[in-house]
């Protein structure tokens, strides 16, 4: 895989896990007004757009892991960072909605 291809896994990366990322912090914004309707569909809004990040990554690991050279670049280490993230605001603000029930 070429540097620009893997720069074009790096943007979807990117793209899946900021459209989780803004899911998550529009759950936690309703949650924190008392709104507890909408969690569970948008924890799996959420969730589906890591999973599809999730899994564009997993395909350039398993190509690496099979031999394939990999130039990376920093887009694709950018995604790398954002997913991560997105994976850990998703635990935390989990954690977090169930502090709000309990309150």
């Amino acid at each position: 895989m070429n540097r620009e291809e893997l720069a074009m896994v790096g943007f979807e990366i990117v793209a899946y896990s900021g459209d989780a990322r803004s899911t998550l912090l529009e759950l936690l914004k309703q949650v924190r007004s008392g709104n507890f309707n909408n969690v569970e569909t948008l924890l799996a809004d959420a969730d589906e757009n890591l999973n599809l990040a999730h899994k564009a990554q997993t395909e350039i690991l398993a190509q690496e892991a099979q031999g394939q050279s990999m130039d990376m670049g920093f887009i694709f280490i950018h995604g790398q960072d954002h997913l991560m993230t997105t994976i850990l605001l998703r635990d935390l603000i989990a954690d977090m909605v169930e502090l709000y029930k309990r309150k």
